[in-house]
Parts: structure tokens; sequence; C-alpha cells
């Protein structure tokens, strides 16, 4: 979750892309690796959805398998072993999956959409599914179950409060497309969209795979920003690719629409201006990165300490470099890898 790439404009017209490679896109230093336990993982998955229910029928199948979702999962967790790739894997499936059952009318009721999402936040605290649970509460027990099993009380406590806050930013977005004259600030947007995207989830599964940060890096400010663009980068460049898919489901958290609204500029316009922004917190994130050994020093970190904080540093830099390659190659966001845009945008009800 590393060679300089070179930039080129990326232009999206309406539901197609003529996307090239994600090197065309966004500069980042250092390689794209790709995990070698890939296909492994990826047969795991297929069991596991199947086993909890979230994917049932053949065209689903079809359509998730041009996701592409255990490339991303591998290439954002290049070194991961078979068993915290297979977590990886099904915890990126998760996020998408269940994302998608509020791409529809439900998405619009807030009120249910709470009401959905408080069983999850019980089972973070209980351990346990509700009885007879859905596909969605069945598989997100097994995946806390498996990513919590060994981690500090301080770790559970941490990523337990992340978790909350991506559910239950879902009934603050349907609010936001539940009310017709909603037209959030670029600040609300940008804290919401750390909630919905789940990034704060994604970081402590890197975390949790690399190894555990002390406390006192963790929370040092130049640690906490880093986190911030490492999350804030690839979901604010995403916007861009599901412009397509969400635009024109009236759906207002999203930044090409609040930048084409408050900038009065074309869609392109408004996608070179995200991609610009995008770019430049990536730039951000890797000239922070040059200082964090010596800040691990004045921390009074031990070596072994200091390790942990530059692995996790590097797991970050894995992780962005992992999305923006999917996020350029994965048909999630073509037209061949889409549902209509007059129907729900899931692949089956998990509700």
């Amino acid at each position: 979750m590393h060679e300089l790439m070179h930039g080129q404009e990326q232009v999206q017209q309406d539901r197609t892309h003529t996307t090239e490679d994600v090197r065309d896109v966004i500069r980042i230093p250092g390689p794209v690796r790709r995990n070698p336990l890939l296909d492994a993982a990826a047969r795991h998955n297929r069991q596991w959805l199947r086993a909890h229910g979230m994917l049932r029928e053949e065209r689903a199948q079809r359509l998730y398998d041009r996701w592409s979702i255990p490339e991303l999962a591998a290439t954002s967790f290049p070194e991961a072993d078979l068993a915290d790739l297979c977590l990886a894997v099904d915890q990126c499936a998760f996020y998408f999956l269940f994302d998608d059952q509020f791409d529809g009318e439900r998405g619009a009721r807030p009120a249910e959409v709470a009401r959905i999402c408080a069983p999850l936040i019980t089972t973070l605290h209980t351990g346990r599914a509700p009885e007879n649970p859905s596909p969605v509460e069945s598989a997100f027990a097994d995946l806390w179950r498996r990513g919590s099993q060994g981690m500090s009380a301080r770790w559970r406590a941490r990523a337990a409060f992340h978790w909350e806050g991506y559910f239950m930013a879902h009934p603050s977005e349907a609010l936001g497309r539940a009310l017709p004259d909603s037209r959030p600030s670029r600040a609300a947007y940008l804290v919401l969209r750390r909630g919905a995207s789940g990034v704060d989830t994604v970081l402590d599964l890197v975390e949790r795979i690399l190894g555990e940060v002390p406390a006192s890096a963790y929370h040092n400010p130049q640690l906490t920003l880093m986190r911030q663009l490492a999350g804030d980068a690839p979901a604010v460049n995403n916007d861009v690719y599901s412009y397509a898919k969400e635009a024109p489901r009236g759906d207002v958290y999203n930044l090409a629409v609040i930048t084409q609204r408050d900038r009065g500029v074309s869609r392109e316009g408004a996608f070179a201006l995200v991609r610009d922004e995008a770019q430049g917190m990536v730039d951000e994130f890797f000239a922070l990165a040059e200082q964090i050994p010596g800040t691990a020093l004045g921390l009074g970190c031990t070596s072994e300490e200091g390790a942990a904080v530059l692995r996790y540093v590097d797991g970050m830099g894995d992780w962005m470099r992992g999305y923006f390659s999917w996020e350029a190659s994965t048909l999630r966001y073509r037209p061949e890898g889409t549902l209509p845009i007059d129907r729900p945008n899931y692949l089956e009800e998990l509700l």
C-alpha cells in the first residue's frame, strides 16, 4: 500500500476512458512491485467471497474479475506473506462491494444506511457477527477477526475507531445525496472523503503487515501529515476516474464535481486541477519521507522502532504506487466494467 514517472494528460469523456498507463498520469518515485503470491491470493479471494455470499451469480463474478482487485492488493503489499496478502485482497474486495451497495436509491436514505452500518460497528466491539448475518456482516466479522488477531490493544482500539468512522461516513454521504441543495465545500468534502474511502483502515493494514509503529512516531505531526497525504492523494485522483460513474447519479462528494462548480471550469479543466492537486500531495509525501530517519532518531526510537517507522513509510509509498497503477488499468471505471446508470451500481444485493 519504485522509476520516476513522467506526466501526460489523461482524458475522460463521459463514460469512456482513454487513460494511458499510470506512468503518464502521476509521477511517483520508485517502481511498482507485484507480490509473487498474487495468483494464490486471487484463488483464495474467489473462494472467500463465495463462502460469505458476497459473490453468488456467474454474471457478478465475471464483472468482479474485470476489476482486478487481487492486483490492487498485490501491488500495494508487494512483500506480504500469503496469509497477509489474502487478508489484503479480501479487505480491498470488501470496500468496493460494500460501498457499491449505496450507489442507488438506498444511498439517498441516510437513516436506513445508518441502521445497516450499526451491526458492523457492534462486531468491532464484540468480535462476532449478528445472528443470521447478511453477506456483508459475515464477511466483515471474518476480516476483523483475522486482521486484529495478535495485534496490541492500542492498535485494535485505533483500528476499531477507523473502521467505525468508515462505516458511519456512509450515512453522511447519503444525507448529502438526499438534500437536493447540498453543496459541500472542499474542506467538508475532504473530511467526509477520508472517512468514506476507508484509507485509515488501509494504513492500519500496512502497520498490521509490516509491524506496529511506536506511539511517539505514529502521533508525530510529520508522520500524521504523511498519512493524510497518502490517503488523500489516491482518493482525490480517484474522483477523476469515478466521475462518469458518480456524477450522473447525483453524487456531490466528488472533488471534480466540486472543482467544476467552484472554479467555473469545464469537466476536463476540473480533471486537470484535481490531478495536479493529487500530484502535489504525492510530491509533498516523498519530500517529508526524506526527513523521517532524523525524526525517528530525534524522538529516541530504538533501532528496532526506527526500522518499523521506515517500513511503515515505505509501506505507505507502496500503497500509493499500487493504487495509482491499479486505478489506471482496472476496468472498474470503464464502460466494460460498470453497470448502467439507470440501475443500482452493485453486482448483487448483499445487505
